[in-house]
């Protein structure tokens, strides 16, 4: 498989726009080369430079966690970013087409519509695992990406994973697997098959485990033909200074981070039980996830008393397959149990 066929030919003959720290390699004490404001900047940081534009520091620090070497790893401002990339690197507005897997995560959908590539769905069987019969039935030779949430959100389970080296081994174009909940579940992240698949794209994400969601910084990883192309139609500052910066000095919290994730999943199978035990919850779906879906009695009525007293989960009662559903975000231990009792007043 040739990854660069794959794009479209304006990408292939694209010339991207190069920066001023893109022409310069080395050290130097004076800067003038890229209209800056050469005095200084009026906040207590030094922010009068541009960052890195393929921030090499965080990609490094990243890579002493995850294992994946710099030119594998793709920086976004969120995953939406490395989500919208992928459709404009790899998809011919009004030809080609992307598969999809509902109930899933909504911005592959969206997307897909502002870039103008049709969207096939192929939903996931009752048990929230994949159809593969009808993955194959939609995909013709226009069919360049197939997007995998695993865990899956909002149902929270991990797609098998036998049935997604199916796909990797039979498939022509690109497998997102989108890893945004991966640090919550038992099943291993697919880091690893890198250098199996060439086709293979990983989305992971700083905004769940790591607790960085109001920082917008996502994570792609991939053969460095793709990561290539994604860093040659992206904006030439994507990640601001700022960022990168809280970034790093995050990444020095790796224990923290674990502590957090320990917490969330033993949380998880306390909250499940205890919503077992509420007359209005009939189910509660297995989860590898920092949520976990219910199935109530109503979930609307019961999604609305909540609201009154101040309690914010997420109605999915109208998501394919997802019928009298709420997804609701492991809190902690305190927001859990206000919830619990907030439920028990609604029965």
């Amino acid at each position: 498989m040739d990854i660069k066929n794959l794009q479209r030919e304006n990408i292939k003959n694209l010339r991207p726009y190069s920066t001023a720290r893109d022409e310069y390699k080395g050290q130097a004490s004076v800067f003038l080369d890229a209209n800056e404001n050469s005095f200084g900047s009026p906040l207590p940081e030094n922010f009068n430079r541009y960052p890195d534009p393929l921030q090499l520091d965080v990609k490094d620090a990243i890579s002493k966690i995850k294992g994946v070497p710099i030119e594998n790893t793709f920086l976004g401002n969120g995953s939406d970013e490395a989500i919208d990339l992928l459709f404009r690197c790899f998809c011919n507005p009004g030809k080609d087409n992307v598969i999809i897997l509902p109930p899933t995560y909504g911005m592959y959908e969206v997307s897909a519509n502002i870039n103008d590539v049709e969207i096939r769905k192929v939903n996931l069987l009752p048990n929230f695992q994949l159809d593969l019969d009808g993955i194959a039935e939609a995909i013709d030779e226009n069919t360049k990406l197939i997007f995998i949430c695993s865990p899956n959100n909002p149902t929270g389970n991990s797609i098998i994973r036998t049935d997604i080296e199916t796909i990797l081994a039979n498939f022509k174009g690109l497998v997102v697997i989108d890893e945004a909940y991966i640090n919550f579940a038992k099943q291993r992240t697919f880091i690893q098959e890198l250098t199996e698949y060439p086709h293979l794209v990983i989305l992971q994400t700083f905004s769940k485990a790591w607790g960085l969601a109001g920082l917008r910084l996502g994570m792609a990883f991939a053969s460095s033909i793709v990561i290539d192309i994604l860093n040659k139609v992206k904006a030439p500052y994507n990640i601001s200074q700022s960022t990168q910066d809280l970034a790093l000095a995050a990444l020095q919290n790796v224990t923290q981070v674990n502590d957090w994730i320990k917490v969330t999943v033993a949380e998880r199978e306390i909250l499940s039980q205890k919503l077992l035990g509420l007359p209005m919850v009939s189910k509660v779906y297995p989860s590898d996830a920092n949520f976990v879906l219910a199935e109530v009695a109503d979930a609307a009525g019961t999604y609305h008393a909540l609201v009154d007293q101040g309690i914010i989960i997420r109605d999915r009662s109208k998501v394919v397959l997802c019928d009298g559903c709420l997804r609701i975000t492991i809190g902690t231990p305190q927001e859990n149990e206000i919830l619990l009792s907030a439920l028990k007043s609604i029965n």
